[in-house]
């Protein structure tokens, strides 16, 4: 048999560790594992009692599973297997808008900026110039070009500005009517944002009861 290596045997100050792969079939494992402890690392498994502790990375196994493991082990008269223990395969977080970026600078026409998160851009956005989020978009300036957040399919995504200009917003796949039909020409920080389905705006001061955010200080 080929020595192949889908399993590592670690020495460590307790005793050994054996690593198993995760994504090769079950049968394979235990044809390696029953493999080295007879053939290949006679040398390292023999002498005086060793303690064996099995990682099997994010493979998950039933009892009768990890008894075979187990068994496949004890054979060798001095390993003592401690434990046998799968990782937590941890669950992909979906895209929350959550990864703020803070950018100085001005969009220029002509020029795309693009984050994968939320966005605070500390300046202009001129005409001509595109601002391109998965989360949120918040330009402490004038927002004058085009912007669009939540561009992976985030509908809670929200835009704001300082000056609220632009040649066009859009959220998730929904993009806002021409901008003379909603601009208030208040020179309040504004901010759009999706209900039902549409396009709304409304003052900075209001973003509070959309985002449950915590009241810092009241005048």
């Amino acid at each position: 048999m080929t020595e192949k290596q889908h399993i590592t045997i670690k020495g460590v100050k307790d005793g050994l560790i054996f690593l198993l792969d995760d994504n090769c079939e079950f049968s394979t494992l235990l044809d390696e594992l029953q493999y080295k402890l007879e053939k290949s690392h006679q040398q390292l498994l023999t002498g005086p009692i060793v303690h064996v502790q099995v990682k099997l990375g994010t493979r998950q196994v039933n009892e009768e599973e990890k008894e075979r493991i187990k068994a496949a082990i004890r054979q060798q008269g001095n390993l003592l297997v401690q434990s046998v223990e799968s990782e937590v395969k941890a669950e992909p977080k979906p895209e929350d808008g959550n990864n703020l970026k803070l950018i100085t600078g001005i969009v220029r026409s002509g020029q795309t900026l693009e984050h994968d998160g939320s966005l605070l851009l500390l300046g202009d956005v001129n005409p001509g110039g595109t601002v391109l989020c998965t989360g949120d978009i918040f330009v402490l300036g004038a927002l004058r070009g085009l912007a669009h957040a939540g561009c992976k399919g985030n509908k809670e995504a929200v835009i704001a500005a300082s000056l609220l200009r632009p040649t066009q917003l859009r959220i998730d796949e929904i993009i806002s009517r021409p901008p003379d039909e909603w601009m208030t020409g208040d020179a309040q920080m504004e901010y759009a944002f999706l209900s039902d389905g549409v396009m709304k705006i409304d003052k900075m001061t209001q973003l509070q009861r959309l985002r449950k955010l915590p009241v810092v200080f009241r005048a």
